[in-house]
């Protein structure tokens, strides 16, 4: 019988646990996604392969690149619980994201899809920026 009680105790505690984790889990707000991000260049990837590069500078500016050789300036703002992107190549769609912390990385949720089925991830990568349409 203790055996018993001592099993449903444990499950309990874990059920309890994985529930609590999930639920503590809130996005970066803009100073800690700022303290992470400012100087840095980061490659994400989505199931793993790389697809873009931001590189991140003072004053919330961006530089993005699809890794095709062509770049585009931005700024992030903060908006709600989200980090927001305006980009030159189209200054009027702004690209929403939840951002979180995810070990050396950051993993990030696109907002604007209601099924958010992907999960994007990035890191510092040796991937190199080039802007061919910038003279780089």
């Amino acid at each position: 019988m203790q055996g018993r009680a001592m099993r449903w105790l444990v499950t309990c505690a874990l059920i309890s646990g994985t529930a609590l984790s999930a639920q503590a889990e809130t996005p970066l707000d803009a100073e800690a996604f700022d303290a992470i991000t400012q100087g840095r260049t980061l490659t994400f990837l989505v199931d793993g392969a790389p697809y873009g590069i931001e590189r991140y500078m003072a004053d919330r500016r961006v530089l993005w690149s699809f890794l095709d050789g062509q770049c585009a300036l931005g700024e992030w703002y903060p908006q709600d619980d989200s980090i927001c992107f305006l980009y030159d190549i189209d200054p009027e769609a702004p690209q929403c994201w939840e951002v979180f912390k995810d070990g050396d990385g950051l993993r990030t949720v696109f907002t604007e899809d209601p099924d958010r089925p992907a999960i994007y991830r990035a890191r510092e990568g040796d991937e190199e920026m080039i802007c061919e349409n910038f003279g780089t």
